[in-house]
């Protein structure tokens, strides 16, 4: 396909409009959670114990930068069909980004991993329930969804270890 044929494509302002906003949204989530992370990791996290397989400091930043992305990607994607499903997938998508946000200030902000544990487990749901609406609306979207899934399954079980440690 070259730029003219891409230009007139009707769907080509249907994607990347809802990618920059999606874009968008995502970031103002990962900044206000970086926000409030901040407070606490290079002090009060720093003292907890945490298990064998908890990854360097490092590695946090471009994974859930690669997550927040694709998970604009699959949202944009979504957006895109303008099915009936796209209103109940979006309701998920919002659910599970406000929850992810939730996490951060619980267990950074309040300091309590037991209660970010179970806000975890509620996000855990949400992203599998989002997952499902994206798949239904765009099998692409709902794909771009498993490695945050995935991660935040991994998370799970650094979150239950560091409550169990502490």
């Amino acid at each position: 396909m070259n730029r003219t044929t891409l230009a007139r494509d009707p769907e080509t302002p249907r994607f990347w409009l809802p990618l920059a906003v999606f874009l968008l949204l995502v970031a103002a989530v990962s900044a206000l959670g970086g926000a409030v992370t901040a407070t606490s990791v290079d002090g009060w996290y720093q003292t907890l114990a945490k298990p064998g397989f908890n990854p360097p400091d490092w590695v946090f930043a471009p994974v859930w930068s690669t997550l927040f992305v694709l998970m604009a990607v699959a949202a944009a994607l979504v957006w895109r069909r303008g099915s009936a499903r796209r209103r109940p997938a979006m309701a998920w998508f919002a659910v599970q980004l406000g929850l992810n946000l939730a996490w951060s200030c619980v267990f950074f902000g309040l300091q309590a991993p037991g209660a970010a544990l179970l806000v975890l487990l509620l996000l855990w749901l949400a992203i599998a329930g989002t997952l499902w609406r994206f798949w239904r609306a765009d099998r692409l979207a709902g794909l771009l969804l498993v490695p945050y899934l995935a991660w935040v399954t991994y998370a799970g079980g650094l979150n239950f270890m560091i409550w169990r440690l502490n």
